[in-house]
Formats: C-alpha cells, structure tokens, sequence
C-alpha cells in the first residue's frame, strides 16, 4: 500500500474527508515523489472549528507571549537542527538549487525567532485626555487567520506567515501550494513535536479553487493571508467580503532594475543576473525589467549575455548547480509561450529562449535564462509579469525617462536602481513607485523590514513590526477615574 502524506487538523494527522489524494512531482525529471492527501472544503471546515475552540475556548488567545515565544523558539531550533533534510526535500519538491534551499531554510530559522522575541513586545499607548478618563489602547489578536502561500519559497513563505500570525497569538488554518506541500508537512511534524496546543495550528492541503476558495469566502475565519499572483488575489479580495475579512496580499510584479552610465558595471552585471535568473526567475520581485541608459546599453548586453550564457543549469541536488527546472510541465509551457510572443512582438532575443532537453534534462522543466533586447512599452512581455528566467530589456536617455518607463506598469512591488551618485540614487529610489527598493543591489530582504508593494501588487506588508500588526487588531480601553452618575438626563 503506497504512503500518503497526511494533513495535520486538530492535532492529528489525518486523511481527506473525500478520500482524495495527490501526487507531487519532482520538476527536475517529471517523476513522482510523494503521495499526499487532497483536501476539501469539509476539511477546511473541521480545521475551522478546530483553530476558533483553540482561540476562545481553550485560551490560546490569551496565552502569555512569553509561551508563545517560548514555542516558537523551540520551532527555529527544531528547524535548524534539520536544515540539511529540509534543504534536500525543498529542491526535491520545487526544483531551486541545493545551495538556495540552504538559504531559505536559514532565512526561515532567522524569521521564526525574530517573531519569537517579537512576542513579548507589543507596546501600546496612554493618553490623559479631557474627562476624569484614562484611555488605552492595546492589541489584540484577530483570531482564526487563513493562510495561502506559493510554490517558488514554500518552506520561507511557511515561516513570514506563520511566524508574525502564531507570535501576535492567532490560530490558523494554513495552505500550501498543492505542487510543493512537502516541506510544509514537515514543518508541521515539527510543530507538533515542540508541543503547540492541539487546533492551534492546522495544514489543509489541495488545490486553491476548493480549499483556497473555502478558506477565503468561511464566515468563521476573520483574516486571510495570501501571497500569489494579482488575478487570484482579487478573486480572494471578492471571496473576502462575506463577513468583511482582515486580507493581507503580496501579488505580483513587473519591477524595474535601472542602470546609470555612471554605475559601477561589473558590480551592476552581475547583480543583475542575480535580479532576474535567482530561483528560476520563479521571484515576485525579480527585477524582471532592465533600464539601461543609452550610453551603456551595447557594452552592458554585451557582458550580461557572456555571463547567462555561463549559467550552470541542472537538477537542483547535482553539485555546482546554479539554476533549476522551473515548477511544472504547465507553468515551464507558460513562460515558453512568453518568449514566443516576445518573438511575434518583434523583441529582439539575445540568448536562451528554449526548454533544454539534451543529457539527463530531457524530462524535466528546464527553461534557458532568456534576454529581450528592443522591446517597447506596449509589449506583453514587458508588462506582464512571466515569473520565469525572462528579462526584457529598455532604453532610457535621462533620469526623467528612466523613471517614467519604471513606473509604466500595473504592478509596485519591487526596483532598483544603480549608480555611483549617491544622490542621484536617492532621488530617483523617491519618486518610484514601489514598496520594496535596492540602491546598488537587488533582492537581499531581511526580517526586520516590511515586505510589499504598490498598486496592484499588493495590500499590507509582511516582515518587520508591520508584519506583527497585520495580525493585530487595536482595542481601545477606556477607565473613568471618577465613578459615579453621568447625569446626563436629570429626571429619575
């Protein structure tokens, strides 16, 4: 009898209630690696029940920060001490680099105990005002929050979600993506290993138009959480509106990486390719979009091509690897029909463009890191996000254009910006529209600082102390110091 990862509702690990399951692939050879549960709205419902008798009921509202931080801390060191098997498991499931996974796993561990010491730190206010009153104001958790992540980062994500939610004293009803749930269920292995309250904490599994839909529109979940693509996030803002839930969002992005003249070129080459070929592509916020000023533009492709060509790209577990398969037969066909439109649209293609099918890669999802030169503003492939190893190339001839074409997109998630005057990267950083931003780098992000963006990429911010009160809701308390008759009304 074949093995079935199960979903962890209530503190039990249990199957669908439908009886359904799932296979997971392995992207770098189109094999399968696990067999899980496939959930259902009745099970979203069940861990609902669960997560809202451990928040009223059994106290997990009130629970002393000192506890939760207590549990989580335990957590960060029950991960860290299996970062190898986590690694491993992660690329086997997504496909990154062995040495990525590495980092998101220590990236995870870091988050996990930033939120930990984050519990016991709320602070709130006191004002003397006009009558005999003391006000206060506190916060609270919201209560059953609703988490949906993606498949590029699943066991980060996991933790940016969890770690502000279960730290503000929240249960939660949590969903990874259906392609990538391994590293999830082993998280929750751990969870349940360090001793958090039975409901406090619950996996359901399955695919987002059954469990994701349930978790959005269910009246007793007060809070949805979701990081995914702009079209999903607004379905998940209408399923919202039923009992006017908290929503938090981090979508989409098509976001700038602009260089000067004046910038140090090898440095900005190579952050580059760092902006855009880091995960497959497979990055909100890659810089997806390179602004080269006019007088740099030939040199600068010149070296950039030389260096993507020299991408060693593989399956994640085989050493010296730096680029993986992209997620999936579906998602590897979608970025393909990209670089094609691109092609139709009169982009001029300077490298890759293809699915790589020679050696042992011939089953897996490889796509080659793939760059457009000559592309104009309207294209699609400048202005739809393909989340894959494409770059699109622009042609600016002054900050004010620069600028402009930066900001010439639906999306506000993410930009940078490269040059040796300090304050000319200053400036221009200012007047982008954009929630996350580098000067002289792109992509590093850290714990202690907000992560989101502008527009349609978003509402809300994760990370940081903006992420702690995304899960927080502020109570106003007010204690009269003088007790006694209002006598507002004089007739008694």
């Amino acid at each position: 009898m074949e093995r079935i990862e199960r979903m962890y509702i209530d503190g039990q690990w249990v199957l669908s209630r439908a009886g359904e399951t799932r296979n997971v692939i392995n992207p770098a050879d189109g094999s399968v690696i696990a067999t899980v549960a496939e959930g259902t709205a009745e099970d979203v419902q069940l861990a609902v029940a669960a997560a809202k008798r451990a928040f009223y009921e059994d106290g997990w509202m009130v629970a002393p920060p000192v506890e939760r931080a207590r549990l989580m801390f335990a957590l960060a060191d029950a991960l860290e001490q299996q970062t190898d098997e986590f690694a491993k498991l992660e690329t086997l499931n997504n496909g990154k680099a062995l040495r990525e996974a590495q980092f998101d796993v220590s990236d995870a561990v870091a988050c996990f105990r930033y939120y930990a010491g984050l519990a016991t730190k709320p602070h709130g206010q006191t004002y003397d005002v006009a009558d005999p009153m003391q006000t206060l104001v506190v916060r609270e958790p919201i209560g059953v929050c609703g988490q949906i992540i993606p498949w590029n980062y699943p066991l980060l994500m996991a933790a940016w979600k969890l770690g502000p939610a279960l730290a503000a004293g929240n249960t939660v009803i949590f969903k990874s993506s259906e392609l990538t749930p391994l590293t999830a269920i082993k998280l929750f292995q751990l969870i349940e290993g360090v001793g958090y309250p039975k409901g406090v904490v619950n996996l359901v599994l399955g695919a987002g138009n059954t469990v994701g839909q349930e978790i959005a529109e269910n009246y007793d979940i007060d809070k949805v959480a979701f990081t995914g693509g702009t079209n999903t996030g607004r379905s998940i803002m209408k399923a919202a509106t039923g009992n006017i839930k908290n929503i938090s969002l981090e979508l989409g992005g098509k976001s700038p990486n602009i260089i000067f003249a004046d910038a140090d070129l090898e440095a900005a080459v190579d952050w580059t390719l760092f902006a855009i070929f880091i995960n497959q592509g497979e990055v909100c916020s890659a810089g997806s979009r390179l602004l080269l000023e006019e007088s740099i533009h030939d040199q600068f492709l010149e070296r950039l091509v030389e260096r993507t060509k020299k991408i060693k790209i593989g399956p994640g577990l085989e050493e010296g690897v730096e680029m993986g398969p992209l997620i999936s037969e579906t998602h590897m066909n979608r970025v393909l029909e990209y670089i094609e439109l691109g092609k139709r649209e009169g982009a001029k293609l300077l490298c890759g463009g293809h699915r790589i099918l020679e050696g042992n890669l011939e089953k897996g999802y490889f796509v080659e890191p793939t760059i457009f030169a000559n592309t104009s503003p309207d294209m699609r492939i400048v202005q739809e996000e393909i989340f894959g190893p494409v770059l699109v190339v622009q042609k600016f001839k002054d900050e004010k254009e620069a600028i402009a074409l930066a900001n010439n997109t639906i999306y506000g998630l993410a930009a940078g910006v490269f040059t040796q005057d300090g304050a000319k990267g200053l400036r221009v950083i200012k007047k982008l529209r954009a929630g996350i931003t580098w000067i002289n780098a792109y992509n590093p992000t850290y714990n202690e600082a907000p992560w989101g963006g502008y527009k349609q990429s978003g509402i809300g911010r994760e990370l940081g102390t903006f992420g702690f009160e995304e899960y927080t809701e502020v109570k106003q308390i007010n204690i009269n110091l003088e007790p006694g008759p209002i006598s507002w009304f004089e007739n008694r």
